[in-house]
């Protein structure tokens, strides 16, 4: 991470991708306007841009999955047009999504095989696949069960398809999204060793740490255009940040807390098997009024598990396990609990937290129909509901032409905002939230940060579930681990270290189960 992108960009003077005035337009939005762009052999080059920028719709158009309304694409200085990804493969572009696309009941090589030409999934797939992973340092079993796999490597099986394929561009969509910091610097090895090879990529991240510390050049857009040009090792984050939101960056602060009360949200002696996921042992902990707790923590060491319990997606024998405002939850299901004052920012954005076919307003509907008495006479108050999803986009900034518009049809950034501010609108007594900034750009991050502060300092019990230390640190009070589906005793934040945090969660120190 401290090596210093260096010298690539001359070694072609021929551009391995250009882009020449690209612009795409759907109805009431131009998502790109006149956009170029140059990406050279051999180049790590970042594209930067806050949620609804622009960026994914640009990429979109690379690989085949889109067509613009106007501009030329160029690769290797010849003008082409690329109809489809099965074109933009036979080219040598690959890319690795945001969101995997994987078939859980199936192996490693089953799903490698899937995304791949016939010609080139026959033979020895499994020895290619271990070939590859070897050479570039991502070991997969080809022979393992998707489901058994962690976050982390079922990206390898994503970037390990591409690499079969011989890519000359790599286009990679936030890729360290749900990476641990040690997963993290696997791949940037991978990408620097496949960058001194003369591969182009692509990489688009929120995380802009490591655009300064991995990336060459960077392509920054703002509004669907290009705004600025520049080598991200010169820059600082924040002024990363300020060119991508044309603004300066406020950082969040904790203004005005009032003295921690008393518990709001309590998990005693919480045990859980779990037959495909990671089961709970014993998880003690307390959530007391006006703080944020944060539990870090490796993907697949139980968070899910636990914030199913949690918002009572799944419930436990024992009553009392969960307790909210001092009254057994445990048995409880998710609309009681948000009866209860419970609010819940789940991680996945569709699916659990938002119905892409829904509108904007339904979606706020379904989390805050009760509380936000957005029912009359048993039936739908549309205008109400209208009314409080213009409220939410407001109030959190959300880029969306209306609340008529389907939620699937946001970027997952504005998506993010539009959850988020869904449920602290609703003044929740307690909000969990599992990886609230996930995917989200600096600005609006910050902002989701000082929200869940704010709520804290009117006296809600805060707890996040999240893999960013970064975050954890910024916004909590106290901060516990959870590893193997046992959570560690809760630290003050100003008592403990990131690295300390670290081994914590390498389970390579002991952290004792406590009711904290």
């Amino acid at each position: 991470m401290a090596e210093t992108p260096g010298g690539p960009l001359d070694m072609a003077e021929t551009p391995r991708l250009e882009l020449i005035g690209v612009t795409k337009t759907y109805p009431g939005v131009v998502a790109n306007r006149d956009v170029g762009l140059r990406v050279m052999p051999g180049e790590i080059h970042a594209l930067l841009g806050e949620n609804g920028a622009g960026k994914s719709t640009l990429v979109k158009f690379i690989y085949g999955v889109q067509k613009a309304d106007a501009g030329r694409m160029l690769w290797e200085g010849e003008d082409v047009r690329i109809a489809s990804p099965a074109a933009a493969r036979r080219r040598g572009i690959g890319m690795v999504f945001q969101h995997f696309s994987l078939f859980e009941a199936m192996t490693v090589e089953e799903n490698v095989a899937l995304g791949i030409s016939s010609k080139l999934a026959a033979g020895d797939l499994a020895g290619r696949i271990r070939g590859v992973s070897a050479q570039y340092g991502l070991p997969l079993d080809p022979d393992r069960y998707v489901h058994t796999l962690s976050v982390g490597e079922r990206q390898r099986i994503e970037v390990v398809r591409c690499l079969l394929q011989h890519p000359r561009l790599l286009i990679m969509d936030e890729p360290t999204s749900v990476l641990t910091p040690q997963e993290a610097a696997e791949l940037f090895g991978t990408l620097r060793r496949l960058a001194g090879e003369g591969v182009s990529i692509l990489y688009i991240s929120h995380k802009l740490e490591e655009i300064r510390a991995l990336c060459h050049t960077a392509t920054i857009m703002r509004m669907g255009e290009v705004v600025a040009d520049c080598r991200p090792a010169e820059q600082t984050a924040r002024s990363l940040a300020e060119m991508m939101m044309g603004e300066n960056l406020v950082s969040p602060a904790r203004a005005g807390r009032r003295p921690v009360g008393g518990v709001k949200l309590e998990l005693a002696n919480l045990t859980v098997a779990s037959a495909h996921g990671t089961g709970l042992h014993s998880v003690n902990l307390a959530v007391r009024e006006g703080e944020v707790v944060g539990i870090a923590g490796i993907a697949g060491n139980g968070q899910r598990e636990l914030m199913e319990l949690l918002t009572g997606e799944a419930v436990v024998d024992d009553a009392a396990a969960i307790r909210i405002d001092g009254a057994p939850a445990g048995t409880m299901g998710p609309i009681e609990r948000r009866l209860a004052a419970m609010g819940v920012v789940p991680e996945e954005r569709l699916g659990r937290g938002a119905v892409a076919e829904l509108s904007l307003w339904e979606n706020g509907f379904l989390s805050a129909a009760k509380r936000m008495g957005l029912m009359r006479g048993g039936f739908i108050d549309i205008p109400a509901s209208r009314r409080y999803a213009e409220r939410v986009i407001r109030k959190f900034r959300v880029k969306a032409t209306g609340v008529n518009h389907g939620a699937g049809s946001l970027s997952g950034g504005n998506l993010q905002k539009f959850i988020v501010g869904r449920e602290i609108l609703q003044d929740p007594g307690i909000i969990v939230a599992l990886q609230p900034t996930w995917g989200v750009d600096a600005g609006s991050a910050a902002s989701i940060r000082q929200a869940l502060l704010d709520l804290a300092s009117r006296g809600a019990a805060v707890l996040v579930i999240s893999q960013d230390l970064e975050e954890l640190f910024e916004v909590s009070d106290r901060i516990a681990v959870i590893c193997e589906g046992r959570l560690s005793a809760t630290r003050p934040v100003d008592e403990v270290t990131v690295e300390e945090i670290g081994l914590l969660m390498a389970g390579l120190d002991g952290g004792s189960d406590a009711r904290t």
